[in-house]
Formats: structure tokens, C-alpha cells, sequence
């Protein structure tokens, strides 16, 4: 049973980890692997921006799933798209 309980929290702290590198940041690079500068990078952070604030604009519910208006929406949509571009 333990050795079930730590390999649970490790497969857990691995989804964790891997997700979290999922930004705008971390997916600036070109075709060869080498990451982008200058005008392609404000570019695609701008490109990544504007797909993520979409996104967000649609995730925003609440935990009954309504819309979320307001002060409470654009708090969440600023908190989601900063995750999203990696600030």
C-alpha cells in the first residue's frame, strides 16, 4: 500500500511539472529546436497572447458553470492568460 501511495505522488508531481512548462515561453522555438529572438519571438508571443486570451475568455465559468462577468471574470482571464504566456 505504500509503495502504491509514492508512486502515485510521483506520477502526480510528473503530470505537474510537465504541464507547467506548457507556456508561450517554453514553445518559442523554431523548427530546428533553437528558440526564437527578435521579431519572430514578439510575433508569436503576440500570436500565443491573443489564442490564450481567447481560450481563457471561453474557460471562464463557474463551479456551476455559468459564465463569469465582471471583476470576477476579467481576474480570471488575467491569471489564466498570464499562466498560459509563462509570467
Amino acid at each position: 500500500m505504500k509503495k502504491m501511495l509514492i508512486a502515485t505522488v510521483f506520477v502526480l508531481a510528473a503530470a505537474a511539472g510537465a504541464h507547467a512548462a506548457d507556456t508561450c515561453k517554453s514553445k518559442a522555438m523554431d523548427k530546428n529546436g533553437k528558440p526564437l529572438a527578435g521579431a519572430a519571438l514578439t510575433s508569436f508571443m503576440a500570436k500565443c497572447t491573443k489564442d490564450a486570451q481567447a481560450s481563457c475568455d471561453l474557460s471562464a465559468k463557474d463551479k456551476n458553470g455559468k459564465p463569469l462577468a465582471g471583476a470576477a471574470k476579467t481576474s480570471y482571464t488575467k491569471k489564466c492568460v498570464g499562466d498560459a504566456v509563462g509570467n
